[in-house]
């Protein structure tokens, strides 16, 4: 078959702006994983806390978000971290194929751009979904663990809304993807993103749930149970 026959993958650049460095190991082994599945797709992966270190770190993030297709940015709450990377997000939002702003201050989820899905309309629909998910200080409140309920939940019922709900559904599928950030789920949240929004032929699996309280044990499937009768027993022990 001629070169010219051979299709090529279509380039994508990925770039994840966060608080810190504990995802930066999981993107670094999903960026190995698409390389080696010659995908197309390269991840950019930026840390706020690096930027007052006088590494260049921060004009290096900024260059990064100018060439983006998407971007993610996730846990800038700061306002110092905010002004630093806002006005390059702001110029860089309507020429990539997607941008999500989550678990941030407000100037950056307004941003949040997927489809005909905007953060910066005012909530009507689907996007008053997102308030269920915003603490709360009154008695009564949603915990966190009812709060992360819901948010497994909402998928799978936006799912059979159409329009612009499917839109807010990806958003939550991020979110999802992000909050049990294993290196599976940052690789299907850029599979996600990618095949919806910018036109890759991907598949990405569903989000892995873990268990807040758990079990380890190597002979576990998934090596993780959320019940202590998962763990394996010992042929012929007996306790003294």
């Amino acid at each position: 078959m001629p070169d010219s026959a051979i299709r090529r993958p279509v380039p994508l650049h990925v770039v994840i702006v966060t608080l810190d460095n504990h995802l930066s190991g999981a993107a670094e082994r999903a960026a190995a994983r698409f390389a080696a599945d010659d995908s197309g797709i390269t991840i950019g992966f930026h840390a706020a806390a690096d930027w007052d270190r006088g590494t260049g770190s921060l004009d290096r993030c900024i260059a990064d978000i100018g060439r983006a297709d998407i971007v993610i940015a996730t846990m800038l709450f700061l306002d110092d971290h905010i002004r630093a990377v806002l006005p390059a997000l702001t110029a860089r939002r309507e020429a990539c194929a997607a941008m999500v702003g989550l678990m941030s201050g407000s100037e950056i989820v307004r941003l949040t751009r997927l489809g005909d899905y905007r953060m910066d309309k005012p909530a009507s629909g689907p996007l008053a979904l997102l308030k269920r998910l915003r603490g709360s200080a009154k008695p009564g409140a949603s915990s966190g663990a009812g709060q992360m309920r819901m948010l497994r939940r909402l998928p799978k019922i936006l799912r059979f809304i159409p329009g612009t709900a499917q839109d807010v559904r990806a958003y939550f599928l991020t979110l999802q993807y992000w909050l049990a950030g294993s290196d599976d789920n940052v690789v299907g949240m850029i599979q996600a993103l990618a095949g919806r929004y910018a036109g890759h032929a991907v598949r990405a699996a569903a989000p892995h749930d873990y268990p807040e309280v758990g079990v380890y044990h190597p002979a576990i499937p998934g090596r993780i149970a959320d019940r202590a009768d998962a763990l394996p027993g010992v042929g012929g022990s007996r306790g003294t």
